[in-house]
C-alpha cells in the first residue's frame, strides 16, 4: 500500500504522548552506554527496532495491520528512499576508491600542499567551501569523510576529531549556500529574497566559522612535522577531482557518484592497481557496508511517520505558539519549533516546510523581518540536524568511517558554536537591521 493510497486523520489531535518513541529511543541508547561505559558498543539499530515497536503500539483506532501500513508508508517516503540511493552509491564509490588508491593519493595530496599545522583548519574550510558550493552536507561528507580518515591514520589525529571537522563544515554551506535545499525552503516559506537572507545569516554564521578555524589552528600549532608525505599519484587523484568538479558544478548527485564509481574502474585498470573483478568486489563490499545504515534509515522514517500520525509534531506547534510574549519571544519559538519539529522528521528540508507557514504567521504578527525569520529557520534547523544520530549526516559519516554517531557529536564544534551565536542574535537582537521592527508592504 503506498503513502498515497492512505488517508490521515482529518487533523491529528495535540499529543505529547505521540512523542514518546523519542524518548524510548534515547532512553534505550543511554541505559546501554550508561551499563556498558562506551557509547561506541551501542547497538543503534536495536534502539531504533524498540523504538518503532513502540511508535506502533502506541497507535490507537486501528488495526494492527493497519499501523504497519502507516508504518510501511512512512519507510517509503521519497525522502527516505532518496537518501538510501545515495548511502548505496556512496558506499561503492568510497570502497572503490579506496581499493584502487583513490583515498590514498588524495591524503597524499592533501598532505603535500597543507602544512601540518594547517591540516585540520585546511580540512575544515574545505568542507565548508564545498558546501556552500554544491548546497548539500550529505555530498560534502560523501567527497571528504575517506580523506579524513586516511588523514587520520597517517598523522595520529584521532579519528572522531577529523569526522567532525567535516560533518561541521558540511553545515556551514548547507546553512548558506544559494542552492540548499534549506535556504530554498526557508525563504519561500518566508517570503523574502534569497540574497536577503543570505545577508543576514552570513552575519550570524560566519564569525562563529571564522572562530572555528582560528580553533581548529591553534589546535595543529603543536602538531610540528609528524606526517611523512608520499610521492603523490596524480592519476589516481582524479576520481574525486572529477567527483568534487561535478558536484560544484551543480550535477545531479546520482550522476557524481555513478561517474565517479565509473573512473575509479577505469583508471584502476589502467594503472593496473585495480582490476575490474577486484574493483566489483570492492562495490560489492562497500555496498554491504551500509547495510545497518539502510536499516537504520528505514526504521526511522517509519517511527518519525508514526509520530506525526499521533499528533506529536502538531502537540509541538500548539504548546510554542500559545507562549509567545515579545520580538524576542517570537524569534525564541521560531527557533524553538522548526528545533523540535527537526526532531520528529529528522529532516531539516521538510522540518522548515512543515512549520514554515506558522513561522510567517508570527513573524507578521510580531513584525519580524523575513530575512531574519527565514535566517533562524535554517540556522537552528540545521543545528539539530547536526546533533542528531538519527540524521542522514551523522548516519552517513557513521557508515563511512564506522564510529558511534556518538562519538562524532562530541567534536561538532562549529555546530555547536554556530547555535551559540544564533541564541545570542535573538537576546541581543543581532544584526541590527535585520532585527528592527519590519512592516511587510
Amino acid at each position: 500500500m503506498t503513502q498515497s493510497s492512505l488517508q490521515d486523520p482529518p487533523s491529528p489531535k495535540p499529543s505529547l504522548w505521540a512523542l514518546s518513541p523519542l524518548f524510548v529511543f534515547t532512553g534505550f541508547y543511554l541505559l546501554i552506554a550508561l551499563i556498558a561505559q562506551d557509547f561506541y558498543k551501542v547497538p543503534i539499530a536495536v534502539a531504533f527496532l524498540l523504538a518503532s515497536a513502540w511508535s506502533i503500539v502506541i497507535t490507537k483506532g486501528m488495526s494492527l495491520s493497519r499501523k504497519i501500513d502507516y508504518f510501511s508508508a512512512g519507510t517509503a517516503n521519497r525522502n527516505i528512499l532518496m537518501m538510501i540511493w545515495i548511502f548505496i552509491l556512496a558506499g561503492a564509490f568510497a570502497q572503490s576508491a579506496k581499493a584502487m588508491g583513490s583515498i590514498d593519493a588524495t591524503v597524499n595530496l592533501a598532505l603535500f600542499i597543507l602544512p601540518d599545522n594547517l591540516l585540520m583548519a585546511g580540512i575544515f574550510i574545505a568542507a565548508c567551501f564545498i558546501s556552500l558550493s554544491v548546497g548539500t552536507s550529505v555530498g560534502t561528507i560523501v567527497a571528504l569523510t575517506p580523506v579524513a580518515i586516511g588523514i587520520a591514520e597517517k598523522s595520529g589525529i584521532p579519528l572522531p576529531f577529523m569526522v567532525g571537522i567535516v560533518v561541521g563544515g558540511a553545515f556551514f554551506g548547507d546553512n548558506l549556500s544559494f542552492i540548499s535545499d534549506t535556504t530554498i525552503a526557508a525563504t519561500r516559506t518566508q517570503g523574502c529574497a534569497m540574497s536577503d537572507k543570505f545577508k543576514a545569516n552570513s552575519l550570524i554564521v560566519i564569525p562563529a566559522a571564522l572562530l572555528v578555524t582560528l580553533f581548529y589552528i591553534y589546535e595543529g600549532t603543536g602538531m610540528g612535522h609528524v606526517v611523512p608525505v608520499s610521492q603523490v599519484e596524480w592519476i589516481k587523484v582524479l576520481p574525486y577531482l572529477i567527483v568534487l568538479g561535478m558536484a560544484i558544478a551543480g550535477i545531479n548527485v546520482f550522476a557524481v557518484l555513478a561517474i565517479g564509481i565509473a573512473a575509479t574502474g577505469i583508471i584502476g585498470a589502467a594503472t593496473q592497481s585495480c582490476m575490474p573483478l577486484i574493483w566489483i568486489n570492492a562495490m560489492g563490499k562497500g555496498i554491504a557496508d551500509m547495510g545497518e545504515l539502510i536499516i537504520v534509515t528505514l526504521m526511522a522514517g517509519g517511527m518519525l511517520e508514526m509520530i506525526r500520525l499521533n499528533g506529536g509534531i502538531t502537540y509541538i506547534i500548539d504548546k510554542l505558539t500559545s507562549r509567545i510574549r515579545g520580538r524576542r519571544g517570537a524569534e525564541g519559538c521560531i527557533a524553538a519549533i522548526v528545533c523540535l519539529c527537526n526532531l520528529c522528521t529528522a529532516n531539516n528540508t521538510i522540518a522548515i516546510i512543515t512549520v514554515g507557514s506558522i513561522t510567517k504567521d508570527i513573524s507578521e504578527k510580531f513584525r519580524i523581518n523575513p530575512s531574519k525569520s527565514a535566517s533562524l529557520l535554517d540556522t537552528f534547523s540545521c543545528l539539530t540536524q547536526a546533533l542528531i544520530p538519527y540524521g542522514a549526516q551523522l548516519l552517513m559519516a557513521t557508515g563511512l568511517s564506522g564510529i558511534s554517531p556518538v562519538g562524532i557529536m562530541r567534536y561538532l564544534y562549529y555546530p555547536f558554536v554556530m547555535g551559540a551565536f544564533a541564541i545570542l542574535a535573538i537576546l541581543f537582537r543581532f544584526p541590527r537591521k535585520y532585527s528592527a521592527p519590519f512592516r511587510r508592504q
